[in-house]
């Protein structure tokens, strides 16, 4: 606390510094029709020494100037299309409002503007940047994704979007949700070209916006204000390949926008690693790379088949509706090699492995969500979902452990599988308003089901080396039947205490059941079926964990200053039962203060500090509880431990936004650490398999048995910087990032105490064009480096590094002929022999725009023209440094045909802004 008492006392003295100073605000239209006209400039000139503030209006063409000191002061407005306004202002002892003002239409403001300068960028807006799309030049079939990727502080990273350092995890559309669990498809959905806006900000929880109180559900959010023109119509693309090696794909997607109403269809069948299609697409599918569902490159060859609807509308004016279905079919073939560096007591001890996996999955998804707003004192919302999975597997695996004198086992085993799932949620919240007493009663209630069914037949051939008595042969069946239920439920009552403070008074009870049934047949050579019972490797588990809570919160609101703090108490119990290979029952008690705290400072409208701290629990799973010998893979068992108990986290982040609308600069950075108490860590014994566990069972020479246990100790501390301008030297937008972190994880390494320390550091560097929609590319640059240290054996720390490049152009040519061309390149140092350090991916492809307003293209396109394409991926734990390379798809051509489908009709704008940043609490009540 004493540690913040000083920028505390800095920020009272810069509140008390400006108390003099006022506001001028005011509202920027049209004359001909009074429509509002959002980025445009204006710009307050002071008479007595020339001093210039610039800003730019926002969504609804409001701009607004704090620290205005007594005085003259002239306003010019500039606007593309309108002709320049100036107008005298005095500041005395008051604010001043300006009220709506009118630009006139005039062709001759188009010269003037272009002469003063570029389009307004972005503008800060507290805690959301707000980006104006017209200062960013995109390719005519851009999508969303090509535009936002220019915006400084929001870039690709391993195949995810990111934005101010964080996974954009909720993407919005005039702020409605986009209902789906793909945020990368919902943005390649999304044209470039009906874009008026894009806002970055930390979206709070559906509770957190009803009730008025931050509850630290918070996620990165993307909000698409789309042009008013562009709200009512439809637009897509169609496209269909076929290339070399019998490479094919078929894709479509359609949306049709009549203002609130908006519905799209995609579908998708290909075996060229798409996961999904998008009106974004380019031709042959492998420019931009491809990426699997979370991000990342997808690993193997795969065969997809894909169907989905997502459908957001206003029923009346009192019902907002949302809604998705996705049918998802995939076959997946993937190669792979691991080398794994132990950290133990045997000296260089490794791990090797060559597998094969063939998976086969089948899924249906329903999303659903409906918010009733009844009264302006009531609001009712349900957000259901359910899917179903089936999946079969075949995993073929050879693996050995070696040391310095050679090799000490070899495992030869064949997994075969099957499973069914059933996942169903639901979500009913209930808020209701005291009419203007300012208190608010927030319900919510939440249940939960899941049923998995699953079959595995293993085969294993292990040698032993050292003692061949020990050899295994294993003819196994296992069958797995578990069931997870849960309920919650949450109370919350707030009231205003003043103009600015309010408290809240809430009640939250949480009951999660688990029951997992694991039964291991070995094979009856007289009988040829599985039928003799292997008790050893069988688990019944049952587990029971209840919690509630109870305290109070405050917040203060203020102009400039926003300020929370929480306090709960929480018991939560857990019980356990278990038939198999042995009773056993266990029952605790756990009971815990959980602190909250965040404060937010508005230095202007265009910086803005935030500093936040949060607490919270995470019981066990019922894997890492049930404990059963997992051998599927015989040189690497696990099991689980009932004696588990839940972890305690703190999470502290800090985050600093400063936009300058004179100069166009952008700069963000932020401080994020976690600290965990009780963290989850992996005990691992490499000669004895502890008692309660053993059974008759003993590791082979080099095996490793990995069970879960509490440890103290666990860090990850990170920090990240964005600074973005533009060059104007050669008409673009430069973005430079940088980054460093700390992670360190606890570990057991045959009962001795291991810290894995990983210190990584490292820039990036992005260019991107602003020249004009014909010339169009990216340049960009990242460097990482990594310190691996262990405590236990510190001669097997690591340090490595990788270097990504990626240059990314897409040039139209003379009469509607596109050149498009991506080159990356990945430089990795510091890996284990045996692995690619280095590849080059080159794709391009050369097309001809046809038919009426080049809606239509022919391309020919080469993905991995080099054919240098690899996937090696490194992974850090507790006990173990490896390298991972996987099989990826390479060099093929492709003929395609697209067709892209543009109609706008114009339209009103939305009906209601459902902005979920905004707190009904805070609205009326303050």
């Amino acid at each position: 606390m004493k540690k913040l008492l000083l920028p505390l006392l800095l920020l009272l003295g810069v509140v008390q510094a400006y108390g003099q100073s006022f506001t001028v605000t005011g509202k920027i239209q049209s004359n001909s029709d009074k429509t509002a006209l959002p980025g445009a400039n204006v710009v307050l000139i002071k008479a007595a020494d020339a001093t210039k503030t610039a800003t730019v209006t926002d969504g609804d063409g409001n701009f607004r100037f704090e620290r205005v000191t007594n005085g003259q002061y002239t306003v010019e407005i500039n606007y593309i299309g309108f002709q320049k306004f100036t107008k005298t202002v005095q500041v005395q002892g008051a604010p001043v409002n300006l009220g709506p003002l009118s630009l006139q239409d005039g062709s001759t403001a188009i010269k003037e503007v272009q002469v003063i300068g570029r389009a307004q960028m972005a503008e800060q807006k507290g805690d959301t940047s707000q980006f104006n799309a017209k200062a960013f030049k995109t390719a005519p079939d851009a999508s969303a994704e090509d535009l936002v990727t220019k915006m400084p502080g929001i870039t690709v990273q391993d195949g995810k979007i990111q934005a101010q350092g964080e996974d954009v995890k909720q993407v919005m559309i005039d702020g409605k949700r986009f209902t789906g669990e793909d945020v990368s498809s919902a943005i390649r959905n999304i044209s470039a070209e009906m874009v008026e806006s894009v806002e970055v900000f930390d979206g709070q929880s559906d509770r957190a916006a009803f009730s008025g109180f931050d509850d630290g559900n918070r996620v990165k959010t993307l909000n698409f204000r789309t042009k008013k023109e562009a709200r009512q119509g439809y637009m897509g693309k169609v496209s269909a390949a076929y290339g070399t090696d019998d490479r094919y794909m078929v894709g479509a997607a359609i949306n049709y926008f009549n203002n609130n109403r908006r519905i799209t269809v995609t579908g998708l069948t290909n075996n060229i690693n798409m996961f999904d299609f998008s009106v974004g697409e380019t031709p042959g599918g492998g420019m931009r790379g491809r990426r699997g569902w979370g991000g990342g490159s997808p690993n193997g060859i795969i065969n997809t088949n894909t169907f989905g609807v997502n459908y957001n509308d206003m029923w009346g004016k009192k019902v907002e509706v949302s809604g998705n279905y996705n049918y998802f079919n995939r076959d997946l073939i993937n190669n792979q090699i691991r080398f794994r560096d132990y950290i133990g007591n045997v000296e260089g001890l490794e791990y090797k492995e060559q597998s094969r996996n063939e998976d086969a999955d089948e899924s249906h998804r329903f999303n659903f969500r409906l918010q009733y707003n009844m009264n302006e004192n009531n609001r009712f919302l349900i957000t259901p979902s359910l899917s179903f999975q089936n999946t079969n597997s075949l995993t073929l695996r050879e693996a050995s452990t070696l040391d310095n004198s050679g090799i000490l086992s070899e495992s030869v085993n064949r997994n075969v599988a099957e499973s069914s799932s059933i996942n169903f949620n639901n979500n009913i919240l209930y808020s209701h308003r005291f009419g203007t007493s300012g208190r608010i009663l927030t319900a919510n209630f939440n249940t939960s089901y899941s049923n998995v069914n699953g079959e595995t037949y293993l085969l294993e051939n292990t040698e032993n080396f050292e003692n061949p008595e020990r050899d295994i042969n294993r003819n196994q069946f296992i069958n797995l039947e578990r069931e997870n239920m849960s309920w919650s439920g949450n109370v919350d009552y707030s009231q205003r205490l003043g103009e600015k403070s309010r408290l809240q008074l809430e009640y939250n009870i949480n009951n999660r059941i688990n029951d997992s049934d694991r039964r291991a047949f070995d094979f009856a050579e007289n009988t040829g079926t599985y039928t003799d019972f292997n008790a050893p490797f069988s688990n019944t588990f049952k587990s029971d964990y209840i919690t509630q809570s109870a305290g109070p919160s405050y917040q203060y609101r203020s102009d400039k200053t926003r300020f929370q703090a929480n306090l709960r108490y929480q018991y939560a119990t857990l019980q356990g039962d278990r038939e198999f290979p042995k009773p056993f029952s266990l029952e605790r008690n756990f009971s815990n203060l959980l602190p909250s705290a965040e404060y937010e400072y508005k230095f202007s409208n265009t910086q803005n500090l935030n500093i936040s701290y949060r607490t919270n629990t995470n019981e066990p799973s019922v894997d890492q509880l049930q404990d059963v010998l997992d051998i599927s893979n015989p040189l690497q068992p696990r099991a689980g431990n009932p004696s588990l108990n839940q972890d305690f986290q703190n999470r502290m982040n800090l985050r600093y936004r400063s936009f300058d609308p004179v100069t166009n600069r952008m700069f963000f950075v932020g401080m994020f650490g976690t600290m965990t108490q009780d963290y989850i860590a992996n005990s691992v014994y490499t000669t004895t398999v502890p008692e309660e566990y053993a059974n008759g069972y003993r590791l082979q020479p080099g095996a490793r048995l990995t069970i879960p246990v509490n440890m103290d100790g666990y860090w990850n501390v990170r920090s990240f910087m964005s600074y973005g301008q533009p060059l104007n030297v050669i008409s673009s937008n430069i973005n430079f990032r940088g980054f460093a972190g700390y992670t360190r994880i606890p570990g057991k390494i045959d009962n001795q105490i291991n810290y894995a320390n990983n210190i990584n550091f490292g820039t990036g560097l992005n260019i991107s064009s602003n020249i004009s929609e014909k010339v169009d590319f990216n340049v960009s640059s990242n460097f990482n480096y990594n310190i691996v240290e262990n405590t236990l054996r510190t001669n097997q720390n690591n340090n490595y590094y990788n270097l990504n490049s990626n240059v990314r152009l897409n040039w139209i040519m003379w009469k509607g002929l596109v050149y498009r061309t991506e080159l990356s390149h990945q430089y990795n140092s510091g890996l284990t022999a045996g692995v690619d350090n280095s590849y080059l991916l080159w794709n391009m492809s050369l097309g001809k725009k046809v038919f009426k307003n080049q809606q239509g293209e022919i391309s020919l396109s080469v993905n991995d023209l080099l054919e240098q394409n690899v996937s090696v991926q490194r992974n850090i734990a507790s006990d173990f440094i490896e390298d991972v390379q996987s099989t990826v798809l390479q060099r093929y051509f492709m003929v395609t045909f697209s067709y892209n489908i543009r109609k706008f009709n114009g339209g009103a704008a939305p009906s209601m802004d459902n902005d979920r940043r905004r707190e009904w609490g805070g609205n009326r009540g303050h």
